[in-house]
């Protein structure tokens, strides 16, 4: 407790708590769950205390058993902790809906499903009335979250919702202040003043840790074919994650959007 005590005094909090913490118990339940107890024996809680307990057995001194027990754990643990952002900022470029060329096919198709599952909000808000009266609460309220968002992101051009979503930023951007969102971001957040700068800087971290939980959720799910619990554990944290990025995608477009007109321009290099 004491080493990891001070492990997050030196570390910052970020880092420890998105992807030390999350790599540390992901290794723990790979090798209790997975390897030890398994699907025969997945809620055999004795049997993991017994294991946890024989790891963390010392002899009352730093044998060379136990240090080497220590790098196999620890080397997992950080390989997973800096692994973890790459794959992440792959899955922040799909939900962005910036797709590679090899996936382009794949892109095109999904555009084309979402432009014929697309209504008109209006269509969809009459529909909602409808339905309503026709005593169909669950569906209304269903047809009122699609109606509100085809009128925030428009007709589909991207294969994500998110991706429209931050394209229909950047128009309105371009159309109220006449920047550019992709060319002025940088200079935007060097530029800014402290609040609209630390406003940007906390939403662009609520996307990226969405996109972690994604692939924690991802790894948890792939662990349960060893360790069956860990399957539906992994699928309520992708539901979840995937909840977050969407609010982290409409208060990263809100504040961009704000902060542009506050700072009057969007231009680069300008000032208003």
């Amino acid at each position: 407790m004491g080493l990891l005590i001070e492990l997050q005094k030196r570390i910052p909090d970020g880092w420890f708590l998105r992807r030390l913490l999350p790599a540390a118990l992901f290794v723990i339940v790979a090798v209790v769950g997975g390897g030890d107890l398994g699907h025969a024996h997945w809620n055999d809680i004795a049997l993991a205390r017994e294991r946890m307990a024989d790891a963390l057995r010392t002899g009352g001194g730093p044998t060379a058993d136990t240090v080497a027990s220590l790098v196999l754990v620890g080397v997992p643990v950080l390989g997973a902790a800096f692994a973890v952002p790459y794959a992440a900022a792959s899955i922040g470029s799909l939900a962005a809906g910036a797709w590679p060329w090899w996936l382009m096919p794949v892109g095109r198709r999904v555009t084309r499903w979402r432009v014929r599952r697309w209504a008109e909000p209006d269509v969809l808000a009459r529909r909602s009335v409808r339905a309503r009266a026709d005593g169909h609460a669950l569906r209304a309220d269903r047809l009122d979250a699609r109606a509100a968002r085809a009128g925030t992101g428009g007709r589909p051009k991207s294969p994500t919702w998110s991706g429209d979503r931050l394209r229909h930023t950047e128009e309105n951007v371009g159309r109220q202040t006449g920047g550019d969102v992709a060319g002025g971001w940088t200079v935007l957040l060097l530029s800014a003043a402290d609040q609209p700068r630390a406003a940007l800087s906390q939403a662009r971290d609520a996307y990226d840790a969405a996109c972690e939980g994604l692939v924690w959720s991802a790894a948890f799910t792939v662990l349960g074919a060893w360790w069956w619990p860990a399957a539906p554990f992994g699928v309520l944290l992708g539901l979840a994650s995937w909840r977050s990025l969407r609010q982290a995608v409409q208060a990263l477009c809100r504040t961009t959007e704000a902060a542009f007109t506050l700072r009057g321009t969007g231009e680069p290099g300008t000032r208003p």
